[in-house]
């Protein structure tokens, strides 16, 4: 099978969960817990985990699956895997909570480090982002699917970078005091869970610093889908963002840049490391 070939079983699972976190988003009760490291967890978070771990099992029983709400695996186990999926059942926790719609099922086909196939769905609004290594990206909604791609930054004029809701800090102001210095204009649009790099991917979009913590499976499927469209995954150093490489599975600081062909390096390069 080719990446592309895992898309369209990939989305059905993650339409199939989306189906079910919004049964959980509809009751006045989402069953909210909360996990070792604090942040919150709902009914919704596991009825969507076990739908796509069981139907991603049953499919690819020679494939592990790896989402957030699984059991650890410790590394000396994942290190042998060249190829698993890496799942986030519902992306955007708190925004679910919040009954804002910016939640994501995301699900991710990573192979030797990198993630070839993803898919990011969106349950409130029914939109699917896609993307294969080689084949391209799309994003679906009502039945009509067209193909995505980043875009090119024409000048120096305006930038629109995209940023989180919840977490800034020193280190994205010392970004946006760098960027200022080089662009005319910064417009700031803000927005929960992976529908950021997807803003990316789409070309609405030309960057999005994120200079705060993340996980593995927050990130790997929407980074498929903007690699897919054209665009780059990079840490702090400028190099390729790549999975399962340690023993823990937090992500640097990182980068989603649309346009690969222009001159981030040298702007970039000259942001602080802010801790």
């Amino acid at each position: 099978m080719t990446s592309e070939d895992y898309l369209a079983p990939m989305g059905d699972v993650a339409r199939a969960a989306g189906a079910a976190i919004l049964e959980v988003y509809s009751r006045a009760d989402h069953g909210v817990e909360t996990k070792d490291d604090d942040s919150p967890l709902t009914q919704a978070d596991l009825a969507a985990h076990k739908l796509i771990v069981g139907e991603l099992s049953a499919r690819y029983p020679d494939i592990p699956v790896l989402s957030e709400e699984s059991a650890a695996v410790p590394f000396s186990e994942r290190a042998a895997w060249t190829r698993y999926f890496l799942v986030d059942p519902l992306d955007g926790t708190k925004e679910f909570i919040n009954r804002n719609g910016e939640f994501t099922v995301n699900i991710a086909l990573i192979e030797d480090g990198d993630p070839v196939a993803g898919v990011v769905y969106v349950p409130v609004t029914g939109r699917l982002y896609s993307g294969a290594a080689g084949a391209g990206a799309w994003v679906e909604e009502a039945g009509e699917r067209r193909e995505i791609s980043t875009r090119a930054v024409t000048s120096r004029e305006s930038l629109t970078i995209v940023a989180s809701r919840r977490h800034g800090g020193d280190a994205l102001e010392a970004c946006l005091g760098v960027l200022d210095r080089h662009f005319g204009e910064i417009d700031r649009t803000s927005m929960g869970s992976s529908l950021k790099l997807c803003l990316v991917a789409a070309g609405e979009a030309d960057l999005y610093p994120r200079l705060a913590p993340t996980s593995e499976w927050d990130t790997a499927a929407a980074h498929a889908v903007v690699a897919a469209a054209g665009g780059r995954v990079v840490d702090a150093r400028l190099k390729p963002l790549r999975y399962n490489q340690k023993d823990d599975i937090l992500n640097p600081h990182f980068y989603v840049i649309g346009d690969a062909s222009f001159g981030w390096d040298e702007i970039l390069g000259q942001v602080p490391a802010v801790d």
